[in-house]
């Protein structure tokens, strides 16, 4: 999607990653790199968003996105605004482009959305200012971009390459957006082997992860794996599936110490969070020596970060002169 980027080729709006290609997802993986504080370091303070103003509109639930979304661009600098649902006019009628074009008239320059209808942020692409920019929180079922970015930094801390990596994702896959983002991230910086695990009735169609292994069966889909992310379970998918409780999905898809010993000696366990504890992931593997949990929410904001300042390098060839 060549319109996320300007004719510099600068990053100019973040909806998806299908179509970025390597160099630009290594260029902000890299910058994430060097905003990144460990917890009980100081946390890093910049400018790169001095007089930008950045909304986060987030019309679903969130914790850790719409968190570090704010704190991303504190720490760089920028002024912010924080809305939902319930403090919206979007709940007496309003459109969302008509939000959209309320907010830029009070100078929002980046406006941060996560919205359940699919097509929404790509949407407001052709609709915002030539100086405003969208990004993705995350966006129906179909992707959440820094959520893909994210674990594609975690990965290269730990693993220093992409290339050659087995990696496996299990859970609910037809619904996950954050399936399908960081299988595009891997694929894009090199991971050929990628893995997809599930129910048969939470497989997306074959068409929908391209380049990916598909398995039914955990014990199969992650042996060898460098890498297991499992993925949270709703429990209004598991409703449509009379033999999918939360006891038989644990029984049979539920990683635990016994099932993460077919993975490599040396497996990362990931998770984006929020964690259904004894339903997709037990608490020994969830707080265990080959989790890097945690690391994924620090990194997301060192991500978010990296996102936004790199669009806000960007605007400054498209904002108006005073």
């Amino acid at each position: 999607m060549r319109v996320q980027l300007d004719n510099a080729g600068g990053l100019r709006h973040l909806v998806t990653l299908d179509g970025l290609g390597r160099d630009t997802l290594t260029a902000i993986l890299d910058r994430a790199e060097g905003y990144r504080r460990l917890p009980g370091q100081p946390a890093y303070e910049g400018r790169e968003l001095a007089g930008v103003t950045v909304a986060n509109l987030f019309f679903e639930p969130s914790t850790r996105t719409r968190a570090s979304f704010d704190l991303a661009a504190r720490r760089l600098g920028a002024h912010t605004l924080n809305l939902d649902v319930n403090s919206s006019s979007r709940v007496k009628g309003e459109t969302m482009l008509d939000t959209i074009y309320t907010l830029e008239a009070m100078n929002v320059d980046v406006f941060v959305i996560r919205d359940s209808e699919p097509g929404m942020p790509e949407f407001l692409i052709d609709h915002v200012a030539p100086h405003v920019s969208v990004v993705s929180a995350g966006e129906a079922h179909l992707s959440h971009p820094t959520q893909g970015l994210l674990d594609a930094l975690t990965i290269r801390i730990h693993k220093r390459r992409f290339a050659g990596l087995k990696v496996a994702i299990v859970g609910d896959i037809k619904h996950s957006r954050v399936a399908r983002s960081t299988a595009q991230a891997l694929r894009t910086l090199g991971t050929a082997d990628l893995r997809v695990v599930a129910p048969p009735a939470l497989l997306p169609e074959e068409h929908e992860l391209p380049g990916t292994q598909r398995f039914t069966r955990i014990e199969d889909g992650i042996a060898g794996a460098d890498v297991v992310m499992m993925l949270r379970i709703q429990k209004e998918r598991m409703a449509k599936s009379a033999d999918l409780d939360d006891a038989a999905y644990y029984r049979e898809y539920g990683l635990d110490r016994q099932r993460l010993a077919h993975a490599a000696p040396d497996v990362l366990v990931m998770h984006p969070g929020p964690m259904n504890r004894g339903v997709e992931i037990a608490s020994e593997v969830a707080d265990g020596p080959h989790s890097v949990i945690r690391e994924q929410v620090n990194n997301g904001v060192a991500v978010r970060m990296a996102v936004l300042a790199s669009i806000a390098a960007t605007l400054t060839r498209h904002r108006r002169p005073l």
